[in-house]
């Protein structure tokens, strides 16, 4: 168990490396570039695979114990340490990036049969591509894995470069104004998240995540936890991305080539929050009950906000990109994660976690259909698409339409599939939230957020009737494709993963609860 976690997170970056490098001559294939981004797929599937046997060797009666631990020291002056281990908490997110990874992986692979991935005149290679693929898994695995504080600020960070090529490299256009916003955005919000981790660091006289949640604040002064929040949260806030704090999202989705959307949404948004769970709630719960009002009333304007934007980019006349109403969607979407968090309760804890992992997995499938529809039409302009009557999915790509009407019906809620307990619990948190936080804001935060579901159906159907429902195709008119074999394999395990999370929440709630509960309790239970 300790040597596949150590795997899992250094495996992908020893990948990266060999991508590099040239291929031998019996492994070239029909090409080079072949050659690469299947090299690609055999590292992501080995990853996937070690994250299978982790997930399985985890002991499910005790999942609020940190297990496969790892714990060297490595700057002892400053008793920095490489300290990695999984609980429930992490585990879920641990499968979900290493999935997601192996997808896009695939995805690129036969999608190069069929349309050639070929770089931009003044970009890199598709060696380049592989590489920084596996980099960015590298990283995100990482800081799900880590439990030193300056770790946990390095993983955070080595995200950011791989993300910024993959935008301004292989993105559509805007591409380099997009990247640039990102990682400006991102990079600002690190340095002020870096010295609130500093912070904790000096005044608790250790960087341990575990030693200091445990601690529960105890060592820490009351004003030394408000400002470490108010720094550490503005950091995790640009990343998840938090109202006001998400311009850069919309921009950075509608640039990025497909499996960029797909990662940046299914596992880098991810990382925020899991820094708000792991690190604010445990080591500075008195400074979170400060922000926490504040959290949550930014999280439920997050929720209307991103609604509202979407209704526009919904409505015809409007010229919505449908990749950028998706990414309007995950402020939206993440804000219900950032109000369970805000309840400091077990129960909207639970929620927010339940809803990060369905969040990765439906946006990760709208992304790669949003992906494919604009590959067939050659725009995501939704009245473009649509036209006068209607795109007409359901006529033209039947299994496409019908797999698109899926994502978005899960993606609003609907009960007995994935997107629908996360944000019922978070907002049965913020009913009953924690002890010293006042009832009667939670409350108006409820009926705000619950108003905010309403919005979401609106705007999800009004797409799927835009884009999947219409009049018969003109004569004359070039037939599109449906869902061919490769799009077919990548996509049916999110399919398959959202209704199993749907029909049988207690297998993820069973895992994150434990954890939840002694996390909050500050390590007494």
């Amino acid at each position: 168990m300790q040597f596949l976690l150590a795997l899992i997170v250094v495996g992908p970056l020893l990948g990266a490396a060999a991508a590099l490098l040239p291929a031998p001559p019996g492994l070239k294939g029909k090409s080079p570039d072949q050659a690469v981004l299947r090299h690609g797929v055999t590292v992501t599937g080995v990853i996937l695979l070690a994250a299978i046997v982790l997930a399985l060797g985890f002991d499910h009666d005790q999942p609020s114990r940190m297990q496969a631990t790892t714990d060297i020291s490595w700057i002892h002056a400053l008793d920095v340490r490489i300290h990695l281990g999984v609980d429930g908490i992490s585990l879920p997110l641990l499968v979900l990036t290493a999935l997601l990874s192996f997808l896009c992986a695939l995805y690129s692979y036969f999608k190069q049969q069929h349309q050639r991935l070929t770089p931009r005149a003044s970009g890199p290679s598709p060696k380049g591509f592989v590489a920084l693929l596996l980099v960015l898994e590298s990283g995100t695995l990482a800081t799900f894995a880590v439990l030193d504080l300056v770790l946990f600020f390095l993983a955070f960070e080595m995200v950011l470069i791989p993300m910024y090529f993959l935008i301004a490299r292989w993105g559509g256009e805007g591409r380099q104004a997009a990247a640039w916003k990102f990682i400006l955005y991102t990079l600002l919000g690190s340095v002020v998240m870096l010295l609130g981790l500093l912070l904790i660091g000096v005044k608790a006289g250790t960087f341990d995540m575990v030693a200091l949640a445990t601690d529960n604040g105890r060592g820490l002064t009351t004003s030394v936890q408000v400002i470490a929040v108010l720094a550490i949260g503005i950091g995790l806030a640009v990343k998840t991305p938090m109202w006001p704090l998400h311009s850069w999202l919309p921009d950075a989705h509608t640039a990025a080539p497909t499996v960029g959307s797909v990662l940046l949404a299914g596992v880098l948004l991810k990382m925020g929050t899991y820094g708000f769970v792991r690190i604010l709630l445990p080591i500075t719960p008195d400074g979170m009950r400060t922000f926490a009002p504040y959290l949550a009333a930014f999280a439920v304007a997050g929720i209307i906000y991103g609604s509202l934007a979407c209704l526009a980019l919904a409505r015809p006349g409007n010229k919505g990109d449908l990749k950028r109403l998706i990414a309007y969607s995950s402020v939206g979407h993440m804000g219900f994660v950032l109000l369970g968090i805000a309840t400091m309760t077990p129960t909207g804890v639970n929620g927010a976690l339940f809803a990060n992992v369905a969040h990765g997995l439906v946006t990760g499938l709208l992304f790669f259909l949003v992906g494919a529809i604009k590959d067939r039409y050659g725009t995501a302009d939704l009245d473009t698409l649509a036209g006068a009557t209607g795109a007409a999915l359901y006529g033209r790509a039947p299994r496409l339409g019908a797999l698109l009407a899926f994502a978005a019906v899960a993606s609003l809620g609907l009960p007995g599939l994935a997107g629908f307990w996360g944000e019922m619990l978070a907002l049965f948190g913020a009913f009953e939230p924690a002890e010293g936080l006042s009832r009667p804001a939670f409350l108006t935060f409820t009926a705000i957020g619950a108003f905010g579901t309403l919005l979401t159906a609106a705007y999800l159907l009004l797409v799927v009737r835009r884009v999947c429902m219409g009049g018969p195709r003109p004569a004359g008119e070039t037939p599109i494709a449906d869902v061919q074999g490769y799009e077919f394999a990548a996509w049916t395990p999110l399919v398959a993963l959202t209704v199993l999370a749907g029909l049988w929440p207690a297998v993820l709630l069973g895992l994150t609860d434990p954890a939840v509960q002694k996390l909050l309790a500050g390590g007494t239970q």
